[in-house]
């Protein structure tokens, strides 16, 4: 019987493995002022601010939650080398990306410039949950 857990328990570990391989990264966007949170329904303080995706949104539950953004790479052949700085930036999440949104996040216009150059209108991201 152990054997079976076993083997259960690796393929089941594989299976993890190759998914986390197998998914995308993460992207950043940028949207551009006024800064309208109408989601997460309280007033912008600043502009080191940020919508989430539905993925990261999840239901409203991470309204006025902080993100540590670090820029990556660039995602087309304009911008070869984006990333600025520590290209890194932490961010409020205060409304949800609108349908269509192209980024796991869109960051204010501000804090995009602060971990890339604009011109990469999309980047590859780490997004941690602070």
């Amino acid at each position: 019987m152990a054997h079976y857990n076993f083997i259960f328990l690796a393929t089941l570990l594989l299976a993890l493995i190759t998914n986390f391989m197998s998914s995308s990264a993460d992207t950043a966007t940028f949207y551009t002022p006024p800064y309208n949170p109408a989601a997460c329904g309280f007033e912008v303080k600043g502009v080191m601010i940020a919508a989430g995706s539905h993925e990261i949104f999840d239901d409203g539950r991470a309204c006025g939650h902080l993100f540590k953004v670090k820029c990556i790479a660039g995602t087309n052949n304009g911008v070869p080398h984006p990333c600025r700085g520590s290209g890194t930036v932490v961010v409020k999440l205060v409304d949800l990306c609108p349908s269509g949104c192209q980024g796991t996040i869109d960051l204010s216009q501000e804090a995009f410039a602060k971990t890339a150059d604009p011109d990469a209108g999309k980047i590859e991201v780490s997004i941690e949950s602070l």
